[in-house]
């Protein structure tokens, strides 16, 4: 069902759909999940109410007790079977054994970007496929060997950003001689909207030259300052340079020198600026004769002076500090301090809304199309009892798992989720709790 200038889809019973969701129960799995933290609780929860696909999970982290206590809460109202375990996760020698002694299908990891090149290793060394919601980033960023592949890359590339996918991207052929599938960045950004790029070439354009990847977050959480997920990467990434895709090449801005206001579907207008996101970078070389990609989120005046106040005295700073005879990083002595973001969710209300603007051609005329999800907070944490930001990453990491499981978005070698085709992971996105809106000739970003 549809209105002419926006459409809402929402799941209906015709056959393209049921034959969907009958290849989602093709297939039985069992699923190990690294982390327990927000994001990873609202990913756990949902592989629970698709306890047809997902009939056996194990969820590991270092502190087992935070995995028993969701297994305590969870266990009672899903068919699926729970078991925990502790692993440090970037123990690949543990981890390998864990996955040897669970068999899983699969390994969803929840946990820190930090960690992704040692939980490929171990995905690996025991032979199963692998799913992420963020790209690698290192934890100590004056490690000299890194520090020297970085700034070789900053001179090629041309963005400064810690983070891209370089470092999982070497692993392709180890995966694809493996026969196994590594699916990157199925969070909403990135993730949610590298599928609506895909989905709306497929069905909207046949040629896109200009995507805008908007993130808004309209929540109030009721703190003076706190991150809606752990500080230690949204502090860095909103500090970084900005940066943009612009025919073929990259271009760097300082941080939050771009600005623009947006008048956001049942949010309403806010100021937003332009960041640099990994998945410019894997949309930049996926998806032919686009000319301009563009990533903007969100922020209030209030956050951005803590912010600034913070990086001025050293706060932001991952390098280690004596302190009384103590090695401490400022950062993570920061992230201490600041409320626990799994903690926001039954403070927090309001609504994110976040999507993706394209420009571009149909049979020779131009094009604009906008591909959004709009989530209440409040409802979020009413049905998960967590905020929607980590909802809006858990849902889409469920989904990539599901996929990735049943055989539906599954093949050798190392993938971002716009490189899979996007039909049912659109449809999963209906029917798992984040329905999304398409709007033809909506309101351009300058």
């Amino acid at each position: 069902m549809q209105c002419r200038k926006c459409r809402h889809w929402k799941r209906t019973e015709d056959t393209e759909n049921a034959d969907i969701e009958r290849k989602e129960v093709e297939k039985m799995a069992k699923l190990l999940i690294i982390g327990c933290g927000g994001v990873a609780r609202v990913a756990i929860a949902k592989c629970c109410q698709n306890s047809e696909v997902f009939t056996e999970i194990c969820i590991a982290s270092r502190t087992v007790s935070k995995c028993d206590a969701l297994k305590a809460e969870l266990e009672k109202t899903t068919k699926t079977k729970i078991t925990t375990a502790q692993v440090d996760a970037e123990d690949v020698e543990a981890l390998t054994a864990l996955i040897r002694e669970y068999a899983p299908d699969a390994v969803l990891n929840v946990a820190l970007p930090y960690q992704d090149l040692a939980i490929m290793d171990a995905c690996l060394a025991a032979g199963v496929h692998y799913i992420d919601t963020a790209n690698y980033e290192p934890e100590d960023t004056d490690d000299p060997k890194w520090r020297a592949i970085y700034e070789k890359r900053c001179k090629e590339k041309g963005f400064s950003a810690y983070f891209d996918y370089s470092w999982q991207w070497a692993y392709e052929e180890k995966f694809k001689k493996a026969g196994l599938t590594a699916l990157l960045g199925t969070g909403f950004d990135p993730g949610v909207t590298s599928v609506f790029t895909a989905y709306a070439l497929k069905h909207y354009f046949d040629e896109i030259e200009t995507i805008d990847i908007l993130d808004c977050n309209g929540g109030d959480h009721g703190y003076a300052f706190a991150t809606n997920f752990n500080p230690e990467i949204n502090l860095r990434e909103v500090s970084a340079p900005g940066s943009y895709w612009e025919n073929d090449h990259w271009v760097e801005v300082p941080a939050m020198s771009i600005k623009r206001e947006y008048d956001f579907p049942q949010v309403g207008k806010k100021d937003m600026y332009l960041l640099h996101h990994e998945e410019i970078e894997a949309l930049a070389k996926n998806i032919p004769g686009v000319k301009k990609i563009r990533f903007f989120m969100t922020f209030g005046q209030s956050y951005l002076t803590h912010m600034k106040c913070l990086e001025d005295v050293g706060m932001l700073s991952t390098t280690p500090i004596l302190y009384e005879g103590k090695e401490i990083v400022p950062i993570q002595f920061l992230k201490a301090l600041l409320p626990d973001p799994a903690s926001l969710g039954p403070r927090t209300v309001g609504k994110t809304n976040i999507g993706c603007i394209f420009h571009g051609k149909k049979d020779g005329k131009d094009k604009n199309l906008y591909i959004y999800n709009v989530c209440d907070h409040q409802e979020c944490y009413k049905e998960v009892g967590s905020q929607a930001i980590s909802y809006t990453t858990g849902v889409p990491a469920m989904i990539g798992a599901m996929l990735v499981c049943t055989g539906a978005w599954q093949k050798p070698g190392v993938f971002t989720t716009e490189q899979f085709d996007p039909d049912p992971y659109m449809e999963a996105l209906n029917k798992w709790g984040l329905p999304w809106v398409i709007e033809e000739a909506p309101a351009m970003v300058e």
